[in-house]
């Protein structure tokens, strides 16, 4: 059996851009590629209102609307 190659970041054009959190939530930038975990892909992302950087699942950014 071969061992699978690494995968590559499905979702390169979403670093650095700007969602929001829902609807009315409050915006975020994606700042960069996170890792691939059983649930999922993560990215990390910054909240410039708070200057928090935490790691967010991308199912979650692909959900999230554009920040207007």
């Amino acid at each position: 059996m071969q061992p699978s190659a690494k995968q590559s970041f499905p979702h390169p054009e979403l670093i650095g851009s700007f969602r929001q959190f829902g609807p009315f939530g409050v915006a975020y930038q994606v700042v960069k590629e996170g890792h691939s975990t059983d649930h999922g892909w993560t990215v990390e992302i910054e909240v410039p209102s708070t200057g928090e950087h935490l790691e967010y699942p991308l199912r979650s950014v692909l959900d999230d609307p554009e920040a207007e």
